[in-house]
């Protein structure tokens, strides 16, 4: 058999459509090598690349990466800083490169916190590559699942206050239809790195049904083999979603 994991894929034959990611362990790498935290957000530019470079290359139709959590606001103001610096980098040197190979990028979770200059990014971004349908791009920045959930029935409930919908008619799809997320089919794949076995309070709706894969890479070092070696596991497991064989 073929040492190539792209090849192998193929011969597997279903991919996860939807592959979200947990970027997790910049701090552990830059504390290794005895540098600032902001060394290791930095380096982990390298790795969104990778993951993104590699969902074109193995056909992934969308990749959601989680990039900064509403819990990350409290921590201290230089690594906030520097992190919505990096997110502005990111989208002054990617943009072009991005709509070019066909990444159409949506930025999720409650932008209202920004910086007025990030925003600004966030808007040049979704608009330049808003034709891409090669590979839907979603990051989440200041994102809470619960307070997206949470959201979620917030709009539901004006709706029934206003009698445009019957509570009755509340069901799974309408409660997942006022998600962020809407616009996509749920993950298949979850992949977290740096070896922690939690979800962090990301996409917890999305992830009912989600494969997951726990790799001790931290996320700088991850590259576009190692999200083929996650692909691989996922195209081995046997997904019965809650069914069982006669």
């Amino acid at each position: 058999m073929s040492d190539d994991p792209l090849q192998r894929i193929r011969l597997h034959g279903a991919l996860p459509a939807h592959i979200a990611i947990i970027m997790d362990g910049n701090g552990r790498w830059a504390r290794r090598r005895k540098l600032p935290r902001p060394f290791g957000h930095h380096a982990g530019m390298t790795a969104v690349r990778e993951a993104v470079g590699g969902s074109l290359d193995a056909g992934v139709g969308v990749l959601t990466l989680f990039a900064f959590s509403q819990e990350n606001w409290q921590r201290p103001a230089d690594e906030i800083d520097a992190l919505m610096a990096l997110l502005e980098e990111y989208i002054a040197r990617e943009v072009v490169s991005l709509r070019e190979r066909g990444v159409g990028v949506r930025i999720l979770g409650h932008l209202d916190r920004l910086p007025d200059s990030v925003r600004e990014a966030v808007a040049r971004i979704e608009a330049e590559t808003s034709g891409g349908e090669a590979l839907a791009l979603n990051l989440c920045i200041s994102y809470s699942s619960r307070a997206e959930i949470a959201r979620a029935a917030r709009r539901l409930a004006a709706q029934a206050a206003a009698g445009t919908l019957d509570p009755a008619a509340i069901d799974e799809d309408r409660v997942a239809a006022e998600l962020y997320t809407a616009p996509w089919p749920d993950p298949d794949l979850l992949i977290r790195t740096s070896g922690e076995m939690r979800i962090s309070n990301f996409l917890l709706w999305q992830l009912a049904y989600a494969e997951l894969y726990v790799t001790p890479v931290l996320w700088p070092d991850f590259t576009r083999r190692d999200l083929f070696e996650a692909i691989l596991a996922f195209q081995g497991r046997n997904r019965r979603f809650g069914r069982v064989s006669a």
